[in-house]
């Protein structure tokens, strides 16, 4: 009987070895004065900034892609992914007010191979070069059995730090606040589960075509990358005060937009305000989906919702639209239901 040994039973330490050493090349670029002992121990080390006379919070977060990746290991695209996870982290941690310090991936894979660990790690890198915060640490477990061949799950941690005076959780929202969206890319991270079952479990859909309603391939649409609002978001906070934050995510407008806000306040956002990208309307055509249930699944082309005081409004806009980003008034604070849409 033949010898067994770890790599037959489906684990190749050679090549996290070499994940290994790639990773540390890639933190030690994205490392910060703040890092004390970045990859290489059982734990990372890092100082907090001391900026005032009182220690900051701490604003953490954790999330992972999600069934996006069903996408990825379909047509072997890997580099893309990990700035999804970034984004779905820092953006979260950004919501509070929070500048994102650093950020640890895990990344449980049926079978590692160096040039898709790689190729994951630099979409990490990126996601956390536009977020600004260091990449110090992360794990790679080969875990034949669990997962299927050619298939992998990616999930990030996320810690912020804000000054306390500077934390952003609704508190000071108030009836007739004006609520503005901040554009998305496209679907983000959310809703893949729908989109799986309607665009990629249809036979012979050719997912490499140019779709003309799209601009592009239905391939790079859904492959697009979650944008990153951390910039922005700090950018608006030397702007004016910002009363409230949604990053939109699961369950979408109307359960992520008024999170924030105190009981007994809500949203009433107008659809028609702001241009709904062309991915929504090709699913919404495709699967016949009710509008409500494309606004409880979808961003519908907002990833961000900003709750400023009506006074403030004008200079926020403007802000943003500096910032590069597309924004308009969607809706206002009111009192009473948690969330309406008016369309």
């Amino acid at each position: 009987m033949k010898r067994l040994t770890y790599r037959s039973a489906g684990v190749d330490i050679a090549a996290g070895d070499a994940v290994a050493e790639y990773a540390k090349r890639l933190a030690r670029a994205r490392r910060d004065p703040q890092v004390v002992a970045g990859v290489g121990g059982f734990g990372a080390l890092y100082r907090v900034p001391m900026t005032g006379k009182r220690p900051p919070l701490l604003v953490s977060g954790t999330d992972s892609v999600g069934t996006k990746l069903k996408l990825a290991f379909r047509l072997g695209v890997h580099d893309t992914v990990g700035i999804d996870c970034v984004a779905m982290c820092a953006n979260d941690v950004a919501c509070q007010g929070a500048q994102p310090l650093f950020f640890l991936d895990y990344i449980g894979i049926a079978k590692l191979t160096v040039p898709v660990g790689k190729a994951l790690l630099r979409g990490v890198e990126a996601g956390c070069a536009d977020a600004g915060c260091s990449l110090i640490g992360g794990e790679t477990a080969e875990l034949p059995g669990l997962y299927r061949t050619g298939e992998y799950d990616l999930v990030g941690f996320c810690v912020g730090a804000v000054e306390e005076a500077e934390a952003i959780d609704g508190s000071t929202a108030r009836p007739g606040d004006v609520v503005i969206g901040v554009g998305s890319s496209g679907l983000h991270s959310n809703g893949y589960s729908l989109v799986n079952r309607l665009l990629l479990d249809r036979p012979g859909l050719p997912l490499r075509r140019t779709v003309p309603e799209l601009g592009c391939s239905l391939a790079e649409e859904l492959l697009r990358p979650t944008r990153i609002y951390v910039r922005t978001i700090r950018k608006l906070m030397r702007t004016v005060r910002i009363r409230a934050l949604g990053h939109i995510t699961g369950g979408a407008l109307p359960v992520k937009a008024p999170r924030q806000l105190p009981r007994g306040l809500g949203m009433r956002i107008e659809t028609g305000t702001w241009p709904v990208l062309p991915i929504f309307s090709l699913i919404e055509r495709l699967g016949r989906i009710e509008r409500r249930e494309m606004f409880r699944t979808f961003n519908m082309g907002l990833g961000l919702t900003v709750v400023v005081r009506k006074a403030d409004a004008e200079a926020a806009l403007q802000c943003l639209l500096d910032a590069g980003e597309r924004a308009q008034v969607v809706g206002n604070v009111v009192t009473g239901k948690r969330f309406t849409l008016a369309e």
